[in-house]
């Protein structure tokens, strides 16, 4: 385990026990404050890439072996396989049968995503007598149909590993929030498959590492500032740091342009809209009451509201950017008014019309999603999910030859059941942990694991049909919820009267534990530095304990997950299986049947 875990404090009022005596800097600023300020070392670390590489083939191997199989459009990739080919030929979805615009209720563009992954390695459909050569290169179609979705899962296990060791400090745990990841069935399956769910905890996980990242260059500046002289006392700007382009909050802006694009692949990524702002809004007060901001919810406010609301234009802005194929012909569902006479408020007028008509559209959708109550076998509730009450087989079949009577072979959408059941457990103690630490990381997980679920309690009040894939956008934050849990079991908290030697505090005695005085800073009497270096070493020894029963713990735990991921393997994959290895794995017998 590395220096910093997620066992150590984020909280402002605690010292990392892992870190020097931290001395007031440049300036004049105090310690503390620069202890509050401090962000992860910019500097390259090999050693860390190399693990995360070692992780991220381990996901790409996963993912990609075998791609093609099973043969033909599996659950929906019946619709979105065709509807990529659709807006890759003219631009917008189309029926190909009755040679007209599909009507569809999803954004564009996770199927403009598979569609590119068409465009490269060739489409074939025999319902509809199309087979088109790849540009790249032509393989098998399903190659073609599903790649994209292999590469969006592959770069989430990349962008986890990465964040999740920015956030804890430790290759250690960035590694094991991959690895977890990278052997979630649930996670497996669906970067496996032609649906648009994949691509929803791409965008969504790469717009939070963007605010960690605007997080840390804020505090960054802020620290510079402080560095030359800054008041942060003093009224108006002259209590702030220096303006100017280069200080402007680009990753923020960036998270928002990557929301548009989760917001124009499913609508149900617009709750995470509201959600990381108030994280961005509650960082950037937590940052000024550190400095000493004499009104930090005001001054955060009039500072940041305005970026805020830019982030916002550029999540419209780019969601409308994905609908550039409807836009910029004439061809879509609903684009001209002409063409469907019967159907109040579409109009012609130029520029105007289009985005009138482009209202209608979405007001059609909206309101087939929130009249969708058609039963379905394998429909469930929020409550379920976590639980693993009802997955979706995406294929079945019984032919084959498996050496035994009768063979099954299924694709199961079902969650690594030791990591999915531990998420309920890892949720409590995130709480738990954020609360007694006050550590605005388990807060941060906790408000995306909300946006990503809670939504859905309210639409299952109407009676909505929906389904555990829904979960999709929630799931890197579970596994980073229980990776901060693994982390708090790894590397306990130090309490400050048995720090380890070289830290600040004081002995029983009174002597302070760097061997001085507290009072006038003098070396104190050999006596007491030999007192304090024999506690200090008991301490140090305990701590090495409690740390190497904790890594057995954690390492136990990946272990057992890896283990049960191999065993469900086969039915993530759709492997042929003797029909009673394959009931053997139907843990919850009906419920996953």
């Amino acid at each position: 385990m590395t220096s910093a875990s997620t066992a150590q404090s984020a909280s402002a009022d605690r010292t990392d026990p892992e870190a020097p005596p931290p001395e007031a800097g440049g300036g004049g600023v105090p310690a503390i404050v620069r202890r509050r300020l401090a962000t992860v070392e910019s500097r390259l670390d090999v050693n860390s890439w190399i693990a995360t590489a070692v992780v991220v083939t381990i996901a790409a191997v996963l993912r990609l072996l075998g791609l093609s199989s099973p043969k033909g459009k599996i659950f929906d990739e019946i619709y979105y396989a065709r509807d990529g080919y659709g807006l890759i030929d003219k631009g917008v979805e189309w029926n190909y049968k009755d040679n007209g615009p599909s009507y569809v209720v999803h954004p564009p563009l996770g199927k403009w995503l598979i569609g590119l992954g068409e465009w490269a390695f060739g489409y074939q459909d025999a319902e509809t007598n199309i087979s088109v050569p790849g540009h790249l290169m032509t393989t098998a179609p399903e190659f073609g149909w599903r790649i994209a979705s292999a590469v969006a899962g592959i770069l989430t296990v990349l962008m986890i590993t990465r964040i999740a060791r920015r956030l804890f400090r430790s290759t250690t745990l960035g590694c094991a929030a991959g690895l977890l990841l990278a052997l979630d069935g649930f996670h497996l399956v669906l970067s496996r498959t032609a649906l648009l769910d994949i691509f929803l905890p791409l965008f969504i996980l790469a717009a939070f590492g963007a605010l960690v990242l605007d997080r840390d260059a804020r505090r960054r500046r802020w620290a510079r500032a402080l560095d030359a002289g800054l008041d942060p006392t003093a009224p108006g700007r002259a209590g702030r740091p220096a303006g100017g382009w280069r200080n402007w909050p680009w990753w923020r802006l960036l998270a928002g342009v990557l929301l548009g694009c989760a917001c124009a692949v499913k609508w149900s990524a617009i709750w995470f809209v509201p959600a990381f702002g108030l994280l961005v809004l509650l960082w950037e007060v937590g940052l000024r009451r550190s400095v000493g901001v004499r009104r930090p919810w005001r001054d955060a406010l009039l500072d940041e509201l305005p970026w805020l609301v830019l982030a916002g234009l550029l999540v419209v802005g780019t969601y409308l950017a994905t609908w550039s194929g409807w836009l910029l012909s004439d061809q879509g569902y609903y684009r001209l008014a002409s063409r469907y006479p019967n159907v109040p408020g579409l109009s012609d007028t130029p520029v105007i019309g289009a985005l009138t008509n482009l209202f209608q559209y979405h007001k059609a959708a909206f309101e087939f999603h929130t009249g969708l109550e058609t039963a379905h076998k394998y429909q469930s509730w929020p409550w379920q999910w976590l639980l693993l009450g009802r997955p979706v087989a995406f294929h079945w079949s019984g032919d084959g030859a498996c050496g035994a009577p009768t063979c099954a072979s299924e694709i199961l959408l079902l969650g690594t059941p030791l990591l999915w059941w531990s998420f309920l457990p890892a949720l409590a103690a995130t709480l738990w942990l954020g609360i007694a630490r006050r550590d605005w990381r388990a807060g941060a997980f906790l408000v995306a694991v909300a946006a990503g679920l809670l939504p859905w309690f309210w639409y299952a009040l109407d009676g909505r049909t929906m389904f555990s894939f829904y979960a999709a956008p929630a799931l890197p934050f579970l596994v980073l919820c229980v990776v901060y849990v693994l982390g708090a079991i790894a590397t306990p908290t130090v309490p400050e009267r048995a720090a380890p030697a070289g830290r600040t505090g004081t002995a029983p005695d009174g002597t302070a534990r760097d061997g001085t005085t507290p009072d006038t800073g003098e070396p104190a009497e050999p006596k007491a530095v030999v007192v304090v270096a024999e506690a200090d070493a008991a301490a140090a020894e305990q701590l090495a304990d409690r740390r190497l029963v904790g890594g057995v713990i954690v390492g136990a735990y990946v272990l057992l997950v890896a283990l049960c991921f191999a065993y469900f393997y086969p039915i993530f994959v759709g492997n042929i299986l003797p029909y009673d290895d394959w009931s053997a794995r139907m843990w919850l017998d009906g419920r996953w049947i």
